[in-house]
């Protein structure tokens, strides 16, 4: 009898693999998730006459940050580096409806009416889908070219004969191969198509760009590995009901991770937001309690957020806490500091923290507007609506120092603040600061005598 082909399981939300079935996954804990699937062919993925094999040395191959090709969005470019890179290998993950296919089909219009030859392909839309979608952004050069298509084989064909100078897939979980006989959008079909698309974008240097479907835990569905081929990761962020979009990169090659893009959903498509803080700012309210402005940095960008809270005197036995936008376990460590250093007995109030714009910080640098907020709700006093707050609080009360305060001061100043209240310690790193009060506090003691 002929050899029965091997089978292994793959965990369909995190792509464990497994030489047999398991209830619960290992690997992301999910329960019910394994499938059963052909073992991919070997060597299969080979791809041959695409780029030459002899190797040189390091000092002959020449690199150059010029040969990026922008996007038309600075704030994408931001992300990316500086530009995409030519055979790069980018995948943009993000929840259904946030805007991938839009922005990618605005990079394709901004890029093929620079003079570059794009294709576009498409395995979820049909082509006339994709014109009804173009023709609420504007005109498109004729530089664009669309396919709707989902076999590789067929893309691989028409890429290699084409050689356009950007290609977009939508969506890699719609290719399949057709010598693996498992269903498109299967950890095999993903990693066998990606691992094809990545010798494809470095062989003939073509950048590509790819959209993943993510799971309901927010990553991208599909096997870990396919984090791990692609030379850059980029999410997308935000509530898809709201007006604002962030885009961030957890993974690139080429250029730096903590930066972020901001944009906005309008009805033409995606608009890039030049200053984040002044929209993060707006329709702040300017005698309310319990509201302070924090400074955060998001790679090498301040941005200012406001922070709110609610101090309520409870009415059952147990006082409730609600975090949106931050840490829930750092707001209840703050309230026992301030409860245990300044000696305001919060057991028996309510406390809700909310980070206005759907912005979600972990930076220790809010702490310090956080305590304040807290205070400000308690006593019901408001603070001067043209002060800036930022600090990290010790357990013992201390405000500690932070990194980037010239950065934060000079935003600060730039959008009319009039006074500052930051570590004391980090009053002496600044240097040529005029316009602007600089309150240093060494304590929240010192910090809740300015409010």
């Amino acid at each position: 009898m002929a050899k029965a082909d091997k089978t292994v399981f793959f965990c369909k939300e995190c792509g464990y693999e497994s030489a047999k079935w398991l209830g619960q996954c290992p690997g992301c804990k999910e329960v019910g998730t394994f499938v059963e699937e052909p073992k991919g062919p070997k060597n299969k993925t080979i791809r041959r006459n695409i780029t030459n094999s002899m190797p040189v040395t390091i000092n002959e191959v020449k690199a150059d940050d010029e040969e990026r090709i922008s996007t038309g969005f600075s704030e994408l470019d931001r992300v990316l580096g500086g530009g995409v890179v030519p055979g790069g290998l980018i995948l943009v993950g993000g929840d259904p409806g946030i805007g991938k296919s839009t922005l990618l089909l605005q990079v394709c219009r901004n890029m093929s009416a620079s003079g570059k030859k794009i294709l576009y392909i498409s395995g979820e839309e049909s082509l006339k889908q994709i014109k009804l979608r173009a023709n609420r952004m504007g005109e498109f050069s004729n530089n664009l070219s669309l396919l709707s298509e989902t076999s590789l084989d067929n893309i691989e064909a028409v890429v290699t004969e084409t050689k356009p100078d950007a290609v977009v897939i939508d969506s890699i979980q719609t290719i399949y191969r057709e010598d693996i006989s498992s269903a498109p959008g299967s950890v095999s079909q993903v990693r066998e198509s990606t691992n094809t698309l990545m010798q494809i974008a470095k062989g003939l240097t073509i950048p590509i760009f790819i959209v993943g479907h993510v799971t309901k835990e927010g990553v991208v569905a599909g096997p870990r590995v396919l984090e791990h081929m692609v030379d850059t990761v980029l999410y997308f962020e935000g509530d898809r009901h709201a007006a604002y979009r962030i885009l961030r990169g957890v993974k690139n090659r080429f250029g730096s991770t903590n930066e972020i893009g901001v944009f906005e959903m309008r009805e033409e498509g995606l608009e890039q937001v030049l200053n984040p803080s002044e929209f993060m700012l707006e329709g702040r309210p300017t005698d309310a309690s319990g509201s302070v402005v924090a400074c955060l940095m998001e790679g090498t960008r301040p941005i200012l957020v406001e922070v709110q809270a609610l101090i309520n005197h409870t009415a059952f036995g147990m006082p409730r806490r609600t975090a949106v936008g931050t840490d829930y376990n750092r707001v209840n460590l703050l309230m026992a500091v301030i409860e245990k250093r300044m000696g305001i007995q919060m057991g028996d109030y309510d406390a809700y923290v909310n980070v206005a714009g759907g912005m979600k910080v972990n930076e220790p640098a809010m702490d310090l507007a956080l305590v304040m907020a807290l205070i400000s709700s308690y006593k019901n006093r408001a603070i001067d609506p043209a002060t800036l707050v930022f600090g990290e609080v010790g357990l013992s009360g201390e405000v500690r120092a932070v990194s980037n305060v010239q950065q934060r001061v000079m935003e600060a100043k730039k959008l009319g603040f009039k006074r500052c209240i930051l570590p004391a310690v980090s009053v002496k790193s600044l240097k040529d600061v005029e316009g602007i009060e600089l309150v240093g506090v060494k304590n929240i003691k010192e910090a809740g005598e300015n409010i």
